[in-house]
């Protein structure tokens, strides 16, 4: 099995991208692929990272980047990029720190991917700024093509 998790909050405007990617992705219904909501909280990403299982991880990013960029790195081997951790996030203790700890606690090392949309407006609203919005597109698309290899 495969978890793809699209973190957010979708009221805070493009912070909700990761969820916009995780709602395409579902609607695709891969096999073995198991597709889930979070708002970022460390403690539930670290039930599933607990499991060794392949993760791909879809969360709105504030690296510097024109909006709607998307990244894609692959952190099976490496933390997180410091230029990620912070900045933008809504999450208090969120996703770095998962990741981290999961190392720190010897979790089983799994495939790990996140993929990142540079968001651009992060006020309370519940829509996604335009270049975001066809980001979401890019990166499902670019998720299920990804996922096709690895199941395959």
């Amino acid at each position: 099995m495969i978890y793809v998790i699209g973190i957010g909050n979708r009221f805070r405007g493009d912070d909700g991208a990761g969820l916009a990617v995780a709602r395409a992705l579902r609607e695709m219904a891969l096999p073995g692929v198991t597709v889930l909501e979070q708002d970022g909280d460390a403690a539930a990403l670290l039930e599933i990272l607990r499991t060794g299982e392949p993760l791909i991880l879809i969360d709105a990013v504030c690296s510097g980047a024109a909006a709607g960029t998307l990244l894609r790195l692959d952190i099976t081997d490496s933390p997180l990029p410091a230029s990620l951790r912070s900045g933008g996030s809504t999450h208090a203790l969120g996703v770095a720190e998962a990741l981290g700890l999961s190392r720190a606690l010897g979790f089983p090392p799994a495939r790990r991917v996140i993929y990142g949309i540079e968001g651009a407006d992060y006020s309370y609203t519940d829509s996604l700024s335009p270049s975001v919005r066809s980001a979401v597109e890019k990166a499902a698309e670019a998720i299920r093509e990804e996922l096709i290899q690895i199941t395959s």
